[in-house]
């Protein structure tokens, strides 16, 4: 069975007329007639009762109506919507984002995204560091936000901007009363273990051991749990420092080593983009990431 069979076949109902069927469809009517002879030889039997100033469905005909009405329908939906995909008037991003990158950053960039491309969906899943790169690399993202010290070379990757890592803590304590912590001044201080947290593994990026020793009191995967803990002075945790907080929270840079994470949009190198994803990708280069980018990219 073919679409332009299909589509004779509905123009047919509609009129119930070949000459007039034909005309609807932009062809002769023997090319008409000859189309909708090879549907029924394919469906085993007359769809329409010939006579000489009248035309009708038979009993198949009507049968079949409804069913290649629908796929006449749908067919005709499918051409639409590639074509409102292809023009932009439709389409979908699927954007991972590391669970631990706050949205203070993005909000500003998917506000201007949306102005410039209102009908484009963007869908964004939100899971821990290493769940977001799987997801990329098996096509189940189209992008990801990731702030991963390595990075597969299969990845094509855009630095957006550059945060430090901080020390979390309540109003009162001790490390209030200094401008910059020292990684070894948490050893031995009660410690919220925020349990994605990808800061070990700069540790191991850069070949040296973690230089705290501190007394874990609880852990989490929810940050926002991790940073009620804090406020109510049940410990202090290291995060970066975009991370959202809870107003009241104090922070501090971390330095002895200084850590810090680049933040980047990534895509799987040799991927074919869709329209919109191609728009995305171009608007995230423009944007102005709050005057960090270029350090990032350095």
């Amino acid at each position: 069975m073919e679409m332009n069979q299909v589509r004779y076949f509905v123009a047919l109902c509609e009129t119930l007329n070949f000459t007039k069927a034909a005309d609807a469809c932009g062809v002769a009517q023997p090319s008409l007639t000859k189309a909708i002879q090879k549907l029924e030889e394919e469906l085993g039997g007359p769809l329409f009762v010939r006579e000489r100033t009248l035309t009708h469905l038979s009993d198949l005909g009507r049968l079949m109506r409804p069913h290649l009405e629908a796929v006449f329908h749908a067919s005709e939906s499918a051409k639409l919507e590639a074509r409102s995909f292809g023009k932009l008037e439709r389409g979908r991003v699927r954007l991972g984002v590391m669970c631990t990158i706050g949205p203070t950053r993005l909000v500003g960039f998917l506000k201007r995204f949306r102005a410039a491309l209102p009908s484009v969906e963007v869908t964004l899943r939100d899971a821990p560091g290493r769940e977001v790169l799987a997801l990329l690399m098996e096509g189940e993202l189209d992008c990801a936000l990731l702030g991963l010290p390595d990075l597969p070379e299969r990845l094509e990757v855009r630095p957006l901007y550059r945060e430090r890592y901080t020390v979390a803590f309540a109003p009162g304590h001790r490390f209030e009363a200094m401008d910059v912590v020292p990684l070894a001044e948490l050893d031995q201080e009660d410690y919220l273990n925020r349990v994605n947290c990808e800061y070990p593994q700069h540790f191991d990026a850069l070949g040296i051991p973690d230089p705290a020793d501190v007394r874990v009191c609880y852990e989490s995967e929810r940050e926002d749990w991790i940073q009620a803990m804090i406020l109510a002075g049940l410990g202090c945790a290291v995060m970066p420092e975009f991370l959202p907080m809870l107003p009241g929270i104090a922070t501090r840079p971390l330095i002895e080593p200084e850590l810090s994470r680049t933040v980047s949009l990534a895509s799987v190198a040799g991927r074919r983009h869709s329209p919109a994803l191609r728009e995305f990708m171009a608007l995230a280069r423009r944007y102005d990431w709050g005057g960090t980018a270029e350090t990032a990219a350095a």
